[in-house]
């Protein structure tokens, strides 16, 4: 089955499972206070259905559309924009006559189940599956480190210690912390064996972002060329691939990040390679771009992560699941500062990006995984104060019970019908992002 298959199927499952349980949180609430529901469908029924079926007053469907899924509850202005029902003089089982605490409980019925679910499923991960993590002893060789960091006093070959004064326990974090959460200091051990404490400049993140640098820290990569691009200066100077770059003008190196320190781009430069047993020594002048044209080998560093295993018992698991989707959800919500700057908006994605979440191979530790943040990420997106998503009528049910004045039907109608543009422009970009990136990148 080809990759894009198997992460369709991941795509399509995890969603359908997601919305049946969302719409599941609208469902029993409604139910428990008497509130008839219409309809239960996962995806839309757009003039048709996949299948339906009546049971009770309730039809419970498949649409074709699968952009989601939605519970029609009587008596309330949805995205079924059912006027004629809302015409007709208020009944005892419809949303509407039911008290604003009850109306505020069914809708923030479907975000609670996303958010319970997605700790559930952590809590299983860690019983199940255990954790894996890279310490310092895992990777010896330490980090190579951005150029703007750098500026700050880290230098390549670092090992990260702690962040903030706490011990880090799983040193591939090291990024995570540094663009999503507030870091201040990070106490490094460097390669000379000296230890220090680095302070982090407030906004170092934002500006590394919008520089276009995604990573402050990456694992060190000894160079040894894994291949090399046609017509490149490197393919014409005689580069193979497995060279082994022992030296660049006279000064040793071991490591991809001393090469890119080192090189002259400019002019010429004396590469010394170990290849079959022997040294040879080649010349080369970079592209315009400053490139050689190689990339380098990484499978070394890739059997390094997550080599040292943690198991959980049932109660470490679910303190430990608890933990992972409070700064999953945390650290989804720190993503937002960099929606609002000019390359943040380049990075919103809609399907496609949802779907590269998934291994392209099938792997149901990585899937269940996967599925809990998108758990994570419904329940946020949906809570975000716009008409027509559940936070939009929690807002306004808000307003209600802290005034004692409802908004009128008109109102609301007008609100869904903003929201509903609102949303689908959201959609229209977020997947046109997709598609720019799979034409263009």
């Amino acid at each position: 089955m080809s990759p894009f298959a198997v992460k369709a199927i991941q795509l399509l499952l995890s969603l359908s499972l997601l919305i049946v349980l969302h719409e599941l949180g609208h469902f029993i609430p409604a139910k428990l206070f008497k509130t008839r529901v219409e309809k239960f469908y996962l995806f839309f029924d757009v003039k048709f259905s996949l299948f339906k079926k009546k049971i009770g007053d309730t039809v419970y469907g498949i649409g074709w559309l699968p952009l989601g899924g939605y519970v029609k509850i009587a008596g309330m202005i949805d995205e079924s924009m059912d006027k004629e029902q809302m015409a007709q003089p208020p009944q005892p089982w419809e949303f509407r006559s039911k008290p604003a605490w009850q109306r505020l409980i069914i809708m923030l019925g479907g975000v609670t189940v996303n958010v319970l679910v997605a700790f559930l499923i952590y809590m299983g991960i860690l019983f199940f599956y255990g954790k894996s993590i890279t310490t310092n002893e895992d990777m010896p060789q330490g980090f190579s480190v951005a150029e703007q960091f750098k500026e700050y006093g880290f230098r390549d070959g670092d090992q990260i210690l702690s962040v903030n004064g706490k011990p880090l326990e799983n040193v591939m974090e090291i990024n995570m912390h540094i663009f999503l959460r507030d870091v201040s200091n990070v106490e490094v051990k460097h390669s000379d064996g000296s230890i220090e404490t680095i302070n982090v400049p407030e906004g170092a993140n934002l500006k590394m972002f919008e520089s276009g640098k995604m990573s402050a820290f990456d694992p060190r990569i000894k160079a040894v060329i894994d291949s090399v691009i046609d017509e490149s200066p490197a393919q014409k100077a005689g580069f193979r691939v497995s060279d082994k770059i022992i030296s660049i003008n006279g000064q040793p190196i071991q490591y991809r990040d001393e090469l890119d320190a080192r090189i002259n781009k400019e002019n010429e430069n004396i590469l010394v390679v170990e290849r079959q047993n022997r040294l040879d020594t080649l010349k080369v002048i970079p592209n315009d771009q400053g490139n050689l044209g190689v990339y380098f080998s990484s499978d070394e560093i890739i059997s390094q992560l997550g080599k040292t295993k943690i198991d959980y018992t049932l109660g470490e698991s679910i303190v430990g699941g608890f933990s992972s989707g409070y700064y999953t959800l945390t650290d989804y919500m720190g993503q937002f500062k960099y929606l609002f700057t000019k390359k943040g908006a380049t990075q919103v994605g809609g399907f496609g990006a949802i779907g590269n979440l998934f291994p392209s191979v099938w792997n149901w530790q990585n899937f269940w995984a996967t599925t809990a943040f998108i758990s994570i990420m419904l329940a946020f997106m949906n809570i975000l104060p716009i008409p027509a998503l559940d936070g939009g009528h929690v807002m306004f049910l808000l307003y209600e019970i802290v005034t004692g004045r409802k908004p009128g039907d008109k109102f609301m109608e007008y609100a869904q019908m903003i929201g509903f543009f609102i949303l689908i422009a959201l959609v229209l970009f977020a997947n046109g992002n997709d598609i720019y990136r799979w034409l263009f990148e």
